[in-house]
């Protein structure tokens, strides 16, 4: 779908171009890239190009935000690997939350990248799925940013029921695609998360096709890790990971 609103001051994709090798990086749900800038300058501080797309309906208004639906989520991630492919000939995704949740099944639907870097992924969401839909009003309200640190993160206040409905029909839909994904996979994830149970990272590795994957526990953040303490330990492990893995610094 096209945005009926402008995009919000703050909240606009960004691509910083660098070397060869790309990250496309993806906030998470009812976020927009601002969760994800202070990363990927970091990313393109080691020499990567970075390209954080806005996902559709995100950074704008709720009532674009209530228009979209999971597959166009999807492809707006699609469309931002398409922009790194004009810049990088080796290409990782990297999503927090719902944005791995993403590239988790764009992989398994075929997205030809080198590795994933996923980041508290959202495979289960136990305060949506508490929720008895059918007598849900049509907005819920949002909770406070679950982040350690005192940190800003551009939300809508609200969250359109369809939404969250949305979010874990793609979870239902993701899940059973996991064992398919067979490129090289770097999970990390918070060892205190209030929104994503750190199991489901546990259940991401357990089940995950990829023989080339390993699991790092984040100590200092909650769930928005990518605004958290753990920023730094977050950029250096996929900057490893990267490295290991991309047809251009192959070490693995």
């Amino acid at each position: 779908m096209n945005s009926s609103s402008p995009v919000l001051f703050g909240a606009e994709a960004f691509l910083i171009e660098r070397g060869p090798i790309g990250i496309l990086l993806s906030h998470g749900f009812n976020a927009t890239p601002q969760s994800v800038r202070t990363v990927g300058e970091q990313f393109a501080a080691q020499g990567f190009t970075v390209y954080a797309p806005r996902l559709d309906g995100h950074g704008t208004s709720i009532r674009d935000f209530e228009a979209s639906t999971a597959e166009d989520w999807k492809q707006s991630l699609r469309q931002g690997f398409d922009v790194l492919t004009n810049h990088c000939s080796s290409i990782f995704i990297a999503g927090q939350s719902m944005g791995a949740t993403l590239a988790l099944a764009l992989v398994a639907e075929g997205l030809p990248a080198d590795g994933l870097i996923t980041i508290n992924a959202a495979l289960a969401i136990p305060a949506y799925e508490a929720l008895s839909f059918e007598d849900c009003p049509r907005y819920l309200k949002e909770s406070t940013p679950d982040i350690k640190r005192e940190a800003f993160e551009i939300i809508y206040d609200q969250v359109p029921v369809v939404c969250a409905s949305e979010l874990l029909t793609l979870i239902d839909q993701t899940r059973p695609l996991l064992p398919a994904i067979e490129i090289p996979t770097l999970i990390l994830y918070s060892a205190e998360d209030h929104v994503v149970p750190p199991e489901s990272s546990d259940y991401l590795y357990q089940v995950i096709g990829s023989t080339d994957k390993r699991s790092y526990c984040l100590l200092d953040s909650y769930h928005v890790a990518t605004l958290d303490y753990d920023q730094e330990t977050i950029v250096r492990e996929a900057t490893h990971f990267v490295h290991q893995y991309s047809r251009l610094t192959h070490t693995g």
